[in-house]
């Protein structure tokens, strides 16, 4: 990798899996493990916009391993202008090269993330002035690919949603950033269920002091994150050295920052060498050493592909 990098994002994954890369446009693009270019555990990989006919402006805003198309999972996925929509996973069962329609979108709206889900999990919208919304996934109901979704977060005019979140319980921590360098991190239990499609409650204040929010992750104490100024510095931090605070807080100083520097955003880092011991136990982590049939792929971080 390149020294300004880092991985945000590394699975384990056999050959013939598929990788699916949802892009800002709502198209989802296909891509068998196996024709990612194998490399060295040192080199620097390929950037993986070259391996789609991505037209101009299009990025890419998430990207899922999937092994199966089981009929009893679904891709989530949300817009910037607070537009959620569940669609069955085994919809997405027919690859096509150039990419198909994941989601409709208006002219002015972006898709911001795609999560695969089991149907009965948590979900958390976080928009720029510091609102959350918390509701069950089960409040949105399955639709096909092309149809636009419900609205899933009400936003005032030039708000938008920055980040979704999906949890599998109420006991994971919520790390909000602000574009100041200031962040906070609460429970996730701490927030109430307001609701698919309402305003949402304060996760931080988006005064004068904080600025806007730029990012919103759910958290635990092992975790380190990396925090990315518009300057183009790199702060890793530790997770459990961000202390809980209540909803109701401003929040703590994350990073200092130069005058006329602004807080871009922040991301979970994995470590591969931590992740490959903590799955030796694994079938098939150990073919990925002598080259044989499955691989462990590391996506390039994502914050940084899309500047």
């Amino acid at each position: 990798m390149k020294a300004d990098d880092f991985v945000d994002h590394l699975f384990v994954a056999n050959t013939h899996d598929f990788i699916l890369c949802f892009t800002n446009r709502g198209r989802v693009y296909w891509l068998k493990v196996y024709e990612v270019p194998q490399g060295t555990r040192n080199s620097r990989g390929k950037p993986i916009v070259n391996l789609f006919p991505f037209e101009d402006g299009e990025k890419i805003s998430a990207i899922l391993p999937v092994k199966e198309f089981a009929d009893d999972r679904y891709i989530f996925m949300c817009t910037a202008n607070g537009t959620v929509k569940k669609t069955p996973l085994s919809d997405f069962s027919n690859p096509r090269k150039a990419g198909i329609i994941a989601v409709a979108l208006d002219e002015d709206d972006v898709l911001i993330g795609a999560e695969i889900t089991n149907g009965l999990q948590d979900v958390v919208l976080v928009s720029d002035v510091g609102k959350a919304v918390w509701f069950d996934e089960e409040d949105v109901r399955p639709m096909g690919r092309t149809a636009r979704g419900v609205r899933g977060m009400r936003l005032a005019d030039q708000q938008q949603v920055l980040s979704l979140l999906v949890a599998d319980n109420d006991q994971q921590t919520v790390l909000v950033a602000t574009e100041n360098g200031f962040g906070k991190r609460t429970a996730l239990a701490d927030f109430r269920h307001s609701g698919r499609g309402t305003q949402g409650v304060k996760a931080i204040a988006a005064s004068e002091r904080n600025g806007k929010v730029v990012a919103a992750r759910l958290v635990r104490d092992e975790d380190e994150i990396m925090l990315i100024t518009t300057g183009g510095v790199l702060i890793r931090t530790r997770v459990r050295e961000i202390r809980e605070l209540g909803r109701a807080t401003q929040g703590v100083t994350l990073i200092a920052l130069d005058a006329g520097e602004k807080l871009a955003g922040l991301e979970k880092i994995v470590e591969s060498d931590e992740y490959v011991e903590g799955v030796e136990g694994i079938e098939g982590v150990e073919q990925v050493a002598e080259g044989e049939d499955t691989a462990a792929v590391e996506p390039p971080g994502t914050a940084l592909d899309q500047e």
